[in-house]
């Protein structure tokens, strides 16, 4: 499942989804999250996290298989905890931390215009990236066109550049 797109919150940031609360663990107010992050210390980075308008102060975080486990302040019991599934975890994207050289964060390649490129130049536009998934061998974009169909690149047949994706005209066509 991929992370959903990152939103937009009042003042204009958008909030990037690191988590999803899945359900309660034990007794004692822990619960069970879907990480949409590379691993469960990153959201250690965060003290608080927004949890649907509600901020929620981030006491531990460990790994539970592909998921985590987590414990909030405030959320003492299993009956608060199951109280939560359901709700997305979010950070403002100015929160996140700084990339390299040729990374992005998926939420900032939603709603980019995405062109053909081929030895010719740059095409005319092609569609608008929707989603960005990754089924273990890399990113695919997910491209709606302008006729409302959609289809799928690879990033390694992509450029990132001046607030558009370039794509190698042969990964659109079929």
């Amino acid at each position: 499942m991929p992370a959903p797109p990152a939103a937009p919150v009042p003042g204009g940031e958008r909030r990037v989804t690191l988590a999803a609360i899945t359900g309660a663990h034990g007794l004692s107010g822990e619960v069970r999250l879907k990480l949409f992050t590379d691993d469960a210390q990153a959201l250690a980075r965060y003290t608080t996290l927004d949890a649907g308008g509600r901020p929620l102060r981030l006491k531990s975080v460990k790994a539970a298989g592909p998921g985590a486990i987590a414990r909030f302040e405030g959320i003492a019991d299993r009956s608060a905890a199951e109280a939560l599934r359901g709700i997305a975890l979010t950070v403002a994207r100015s929160e996140l931390p700084p990339l390299a050289e040729g990374e992005y964060y998926h939420a900032d390649l939603i709603g980019l215009p995405v062109h053909p490129v081929d030895a010719a130049g740059t095409g005319p536009l092609f569609g608008t990236v929707i989603a960005v998934e990754n089924f273990g061998a890399g990113d695919v974009i997910d491209i709606r066109r302008a006729d409302g169909r959609t289809v799928m690149a690879p990033m390694h047949a992509a450029t990132l550049d001046d607030g558009m994706i370039r794509v190698e005209k042969p990964f659109l066509e079929g």
